[in-house]
């Protein structure tokens, strides 16, 4: 039975080409396609609190963040997210993570994810990246960005906000987290916002 609507993307739009390098407006950050020596940064990444409290996963030792990135590698050519590393421009130095998550492209919808090292927040990394990757998302095709965030992690709230993601509403008990269950916020991007 024919759709009568065509994809908002079309199928191997993105895996038929390399990953691109993006850059904020200022230069001052590239979020590039992570790679296998990123496993050391990512591990240790993984061993700060603040990042542990709020996600669902460890990363117990250097080669199982090496299978991680393998994933998410694939995932590229699976079109079913697209991930960067963000570092500093000026030297390289690995700040935090950007992600497009569970990636719709029949419907043009798509998942933020976003971390930032320890040392590097509070510097504006995560809202000057996210724009970064929600600018390219929006040009690629996409027609929706959700991103969504415990209510209790108000930096993130901050991140959307700054980031021009408005607050769509609360999704109650809708995430699991170590600590139990979380009403989440739902902050939208849409194309012609």
């Amino acid at each position: 039975m024919p759709y009568l609507m065509q994809p908002a993307i079309a199928p191997g739009t993105l895996s038929r080409t390399p990953q691109p390098t993006l850059r904020t407006a200022d230069g001052d950050l590239v979020l590039r396609p992570f790679e296998p020596e990123d496993a050391a940064a990512i591990h240790a990444a993984f061993q700060d609190p603040v990042l542990q409290h709020w996600h669902i996963r460890t990363m117990d030792s250097a080669d199982e963040a090496g299978e991680w990135l393998e994933s998410v590698r694939a995932g590229w050519h699976k079109e079913t997210c697209a991930q960067w590393l963000v570092v500093r421009a000026a030297d390289g130095e690995p700040l935090g993570r950007m992600a497009l998550r569970s990636l719709n492209l029949e419907d043009g919808v798509a998942e933020v994810g976003y971390w930032v090292m320890a040392g590097a927040r509070g510097l504006g990394v995560a809202p000057r990246a996210l724009t970064a990757m929600t600018d390219w998302a929006l040009a690629a095709g996409f027609h929706r960005i959700d991103l969504e965030h415990s209510t209790g992690n108000e930096p993130s709230c901050r991140v959307a906000e700054k980031a021009g993601y408005p607050l769509e509403g609360t999704r109650r008990s809708s995430a699991l987290h170590a600590d139990g269950w979380h009403d989440m916020h739902v902050h939208v991007r849409i194309r012609q916002d």
